[in-house]
């Protein structure tokens, strides 16, 4: 009896296993046949929908803190984020409640090692027998051979629940595919995380998003075909605090895309379109030991409160540039400034912006290319003050 698995193998080497290594400049070339395991062409059978007995697909792979799942099993579904904002722990958060729940995980690793890879989930409490025996760590150097095929073939027997691919960037490079062709994009899911889906897991891609925000909207870096081919969920992090070991980082995690519409329902929507769903937390104690945490979001988007705490804030910082500027016997340099008010430089020059913007203090050029800060003539104005 033929099974899945045999048939998203044979996609990958043919049915006698003997074709040569796979050409990845030239994927069109293959049969279409082999790309598409299953028989896929014929009328489906829709009696379970019009009965009333279809289930939509639920994400039953990982979770938050209370429970609620995070990823769809058998589809693609992505993290993507800019660089430092806890992709990496996400991941791991998902793959130690699968481990701890008995089942295997793939970790195909284009990024990383494994000191940082293990050392990250030993770090968060994993078992070392639990994760030599269902983690499942690959870390490519070459364009896959027919023998590299093989070995990932022998991990996929086990029947992974999760198959995390980290570095989409990376990995299309090593393959000679081109990111920002959508054509290539549509290879490398087809040939590498197609089988893994076909294979049952719930396939995870870490991405990198472009820099600049108001350029992002809800795609990575690269072809749009990433996020319009992908059927599970896709999050985006934002990161609100830094991760590093002695802190707590902190990450917003957003919904940028549900196709089977099962997990936007649990998160509380945002102005940004992209459903806020979780909070990322991970507080390193030290170098071998961290706590993490997904928790579901509350009723009052924690963005309002932050921004109500930096308005007073920079609302207070106002009023200490603007006596500093006072009392001073002449006009103020932006340094000078700095030196007479307590915070952060960022937040001082903010400060001083918005004083300026307002026209509660002068600014005009001083020697040297700095700035001279000082009170308009005949005018002493009240600072601005928030509301509480």
């Amino acid at each position: 009896m033929t099974t899945d698995f045999d048939q998203a193998m044979d996609a990958y080497f043919g049915p006698d296993g003997e074709e040569p290594p796979v050409d990845w400049q030239d994927v069109d070339a293959e049969p279409a046949a082999k790309e598409t395991a299953p028989r896929t062409w014929g009328a489906q059978d829709l009696r379970s929908v019009l009965d009333g007995s279809y289930r939509p697909p639920q994400p039953t792979v990982g979770r938050r803190d209370d429970g609620v799942g995070l990823f769809y099993p058998g589809r693609m579904n992505s993290v993507a984020s800019e660089s430092e904002a806890g992709k990496t722990w996400f991941a791991l958060i998902a793959c130690l409640q699968e481990i701890n729940d008995g089942n295997h995980v793939l970790y195909l690793d284009f990024e990383d090692d494994a000191g940082g890879v293990v050392g990250r989930l030993l770090c968060l409490g994993a078992h070392p027998d639990d994760v030599l025996e269902r983690f499942h760590y690959v870390r490519p150097e070459n364009s896959p051979s027919d023998i590299d095929l093989i070995d990932l073939a022998m991990i996929l027997e086990h029947s992974p629940t999760l198959a995390i691919v980290d570095g989409v960037t990376e990995g299309m490079s090593l393959l000679g595919l081109e990111l920002k062709d959508n054509t290539d994009v549509a290879k490398f899911g087809r040939q590498l995380l197609r089988p893994l889906m076909n294979s049952g897991a719930a396939v995870v891609t870490l991405d990198h998003v472009v820099k600049s925000s108001e350029n992002r909207g809800r795609y990575s870096i690269g072809g749009v075909h990433k996020l319009n081919g992908l059927n599970g969920v896709m999050y985006m992090l934002e990161n609100r605090r830094p991760f590093g070991i002695g802190v707590t980082g902190k990450s917003t995690v957003r919904v940028a895309k549900d196709r089977p519409g099962q997990i936007r329902k649990n998160g509380l929507s945002h102005s940004s379109g992209m459903h806020w769903y979780a909070d990322l937390v991970v507080k390193s104690e030290t170098q071998e030991y961290a706590e993490a945490h997904l928790y579901a979001p509350i009723q009052r988007d924690e963005e309002d409160r932050e921004a109500d705490e930096e308005e007073k804030r920079i609302g207070g910082l106002k009023r200490k540039v603007l006596e500093a500027v006072q009392r001073a016997p002449e006009a103020l340099t932006g340094k000078g400034i700095e030196d007479r008010v307590t915070g952060k430089a960022a937040d001082i020059r903010r400060a001083v912006a918005e004083l300026v913007d307002s026209g509660q203090i002068s600014a005009k050029p001083g020697p040297r290319n700095s700035t001279l800060h000082s009170i308009p003539a005949a005018s002493e104005p009240a600072v601005d003050t928030p509301s509480e």
